[in-house]
């Protein structure tokens, strides 16, 4: 190393900052919280994908919960065939977006791989009415899908952009569980409707179900509000309700300033409605968790509906 080219570069440097300090003794620099705020925003966008529709997608609903088996992706299934079975001209799609643990293909009885169409747009498979999509098609069922981040982001894609989805009025999404990587495509990449988020009563379930709360609070998604599963046991003989799972969504639900659209109790029917791929809308019509599974599905509608609207009063 030469050290006498190295020291005369070194006093140069000195003699450039020597001259600029004055000059930032000149410049008056803003701190004002409101210009920094709009300066990272601006910073940030930068990086962010530019939001697309889904061609023929005219809405675009996330079941999401931040735990998993609390009857995230059972929610999903029968919130979509109870849109279309109050709504029959409706056209509605679901998207199983659990790369890692796809369970629509058994609770929607849907099997085979998709048929590509003249536009190398995937066909998704139909069952009750409903367009499904899920990885649980494409791959083997014993098969373990082992990928890291990028690779589950491609086939988000895939399963999204590469499906003749349209025409559709509404597309439910079922989401893995808690706040990952998929969470954050989807909502930086479509236009969002809302979210729903399903919870169980315990604190581990609702504790975690916060964190998915704030994630849509960051991500700019407007969220619905929650559905509570296994919300209580009811007596076959006496008809007492029990807790089995303690009472905190309530508490939850308005520390968070957020509705409980449904709550469903335990119902052993469900399991063989799960194993059977016949979900209760249709297999148990008349009982009461089909009711309610009508009553979410209206509520869902009438949300859609007044964001039209109000969007539409905005433009005006």
């Amino acid at each position: 190393m030469n050290i006498q080219r190295i020291v005369p570069k070194i006093h140069g440097f000195i003699s450039n900052l020597n001259t600029f300090a004055p000059l930032c003794n000149t410049i008056r620099f803003q701190h004002d919280k409101s210009n920094i705020n709009e300066h990272r925003a601006k910073i940030m966008a930068r990086g962010l994908p530019e939001k697309k529709p889904l061609p023929g997608v005219k809405s675009i609903i996330l079941v999401a919960s931040g735990k998993g088996g609390v009857g995230k992706t059972t929610t999903a299934v029968n919130l979509a065939c109870a849109m279309k079975v109050i709504e029959p001209d409706k056209e509605i799609g679901l998207l199983d977006a659990d790369v890692f643990g796809p369970s629509v293909p058994l609770m929607m009885n849907i099997s085979g791989e998709p048929m590509l169409n003249d536009d190398n747009l995937i066909e998704p498979l139909l069952n009750y009415g409903i367009k499904c999509m899920s990885m649980g098609l494409l791959v083997s069922g014993e098969n373990a899908v082992v990928w890291r981040g990028l690779m589950v982001m491609q086939a988000l894609e895939r399963l999204t952009r590469n499906v003749a989805w349209g025409p559709l009025d509404c597309l439910v999404v079922d989401t893995p569980p808690g706040t990952g990587d998929t969470h954050l495509s989807l909502a930086q990449n479509l236009p969002i409707d809302g979210a729903i988020v399903v919870t169980t009563p315990q604190s581990a379930a609702l504790q975690v179900a916060k964190r998915g709360l704030n994630m849509f609070e960051k991500l700019k998604v407007p969220v619905i509000g929650l559905v509570e599963n296994m919300s209580h046991a009811i007596c076959p003989n006496c008809g007492t309700r029990n807790f089995v799972f303690g009472n905190e969504t309530k508490q939850t639900a308005k520390e968070m300033g957020l509705e409980i659209i449904e709550s469903f109790e335990i119902d052993p029917n469900m399991s063989e409605c799960i194993n059977s791929g016949k979900p209760a809308i249709y297999a148990l019509p008349d009982s009461v968790h089909a009711e309610k599974y009508r009553h979410l599905a209206n509520r869902v509608f009438k949300y859609i509906s007044d964001k039209d609207k109000a969007e539409a009063t905005a433009a005006k």
